[in-house]
C-alpha cells in the first residue's frame, strides 16, 4: 500500500486550479472540504454503512461485525465487510479465510469474497504472518482507511458494515468522515456497569457527531450451561436494556455465553450459519433479524 498524505497544507490559499499540488490533494474541488479543512468522502457505491462499536475490548463486537455481515448477506443483500481494527484484525479468522491475501488489479485492490454477495478487506490479509504488529501513527491508518474504501473494488454494495476497534479514537473518527451514506451505528456491550458506563460513551459519541443509533446489542448475556441448556448470570443481565431506555434507543436483544459459538469463531464459521437446534442460535437469529430489519427500515 502506497503512503499517501491526508492533509491539506497550511498555506494552502484555497484556489485548486492555480495549485501545483491540486492533482494530489485530498481537499481539491471539496470547497465544504477545504472550508473545514476535511478530506472528501470516499466515492464508493454503497447505499448503507453500518459501523459496529464499543466502548471496551473484549465484548464480542467482532462477532456481531462477523454474523450481521453474513445476516445481510444471506438476505439477498450485497454486503462489504471492513475490519478497521487495524491493530488487532480478527474478522479474516472468525471467517476462516486468514491464510489469503490481497491482490490488485490494475490500481484497483480487490476484497476477498466469501460468498457471492459477501467481500471482507482487513489489515490482516497484508500482514506477513499473524503474529506480526501493526505499529502505526494516526496520520497512516487514516491513509489505509482512505484506501481501503476508494481504493477497493467494493462493486455495487447495499450494505457495508465496518467493524470498528474499541473506543472512539482516530479509526473512528477517520470512517465518519470519509464513508459515505452512513447508515447509523450499532453498539455492543456486555451486561455489566463496567462495559455499560463505556457503551453509553460511545452512543454518545455517535450521537455528537450526528450519526444515528441503530440500537444496542448485549452480548455474553449469561451463560448456557451444556449440560442442562439453564443459564447462569455469569456477568449479570440487563445493562444493554438498560442504556437502551436511557439514550432512547432500540434495544435489538441480548446472546447468552455459549461455548459453540467460541468454537464458530476458532473454526472460522459463523455461528448464524449453525444449525437451528442450538438453543443459543436462536437467540442470535432473532437479535441478526432485528438488525437486519433495523437497517433495512
Amino acid at each position: 500500500m502506497s503512503k499517501k498524505t491526508n492533509e491539506t497544507p497550511q498555506d494552502c490559499p484555497g484556489e485548486c486550479e492555480s495549485c501545483n499540488s491540486s492533482g494530489s490533494c485530498p481537499t481539491a474541488g471539496n470547497p465544504s472540504a477545504q472550508a473545514k479543512g476535511l478530506p472528501p468522502k470516499a466515492k464508493i457505491n454503497v447505499k448503507h454503512v453500518v459501523l459496529v462499536l464499543s466502548g471496551k475490548g473484549g465484548v464480542g463486537k467482532s462477532t456481531v461485525s462477523v454474523n450481521l455481515a453474513f445476516a445481510l448477506s444471506s438476505h439477498g443483500m450485497k454486503t462489504g465487510l471492513l475490519d478497521l481494527d487495524i491493530h488487532g484484525p480478527n474478522i479474516p479468522k472468525m471467517l476462516g479465510i486468514e491464510e489469503h491475501k490481497l491482490t490488485t488489479i490494475g490500481k484497483m485492490i480487490e476484497p476477498v469474497h466469501v460468498t457471492g454477495n459477501l467481500s471482507v478487506v482487513s489489515m490482516a490479509f497484508l500482514l506477513p504472518d499473524i503474529s506480526t504488529p501493526v505499529i502505526w501513527r494516526g496520520p497512516m491508518k487514516m491513509s489505509a482507511i482512505q484506501q481501503f474504501l476508494a481504493e477497493v473494488n467494493w462493486g455495487d454494495l447495499d450494505f457495508l458494515v465496518v467493524d470498528l476497534p474499541p473506543g472512539t479514537g482516530d479509526e473512528a473518527l477517520s470512517i465518519v468522515q470519509l464513508a459515505p451514506n452512513l447508515r447509523g451505528a450499532v453498539i455492543v456491550t456486555t451486561p455489566q456497569d463496567v462495559a455499560t458506563m463505556d457503551a453509553m460513551k460511545a452512543a454518545k459519541f455517535v450521537e455528537q457527531i450526528g450519526i444515528p443509533v441503530i440500537g444496542i446489542v448485549e452480548n455474553m448475556s449469561g451463560l448456557v450451561c451444556p449440560h442442562c441448556n439453564e443459564e447462569i448470570d455469569l456477568f449479570g443481565k440487563g445493562g444493554g436494556q438498560k442504556i437502551a431506555e436511557k439514550l432512547n434507543v432500540p434495544f435489538l436483544g441480548s446472546i447468552p455465553i455459549d461455548p459453540e459459538m467460541r468454537k464458530a469463531g476458532d473454526e472460522g464459521r459463523p455461528f448464524i450459519i449453525r444449525s437451528s437446534d442450538n438453543a443459543t442460535w436462536k437467540r442470535v437469529d432473532e437479535v441478526m433479524q432485528a438488525l437486519v430489519r433495523a437497517v433495512e427500515e
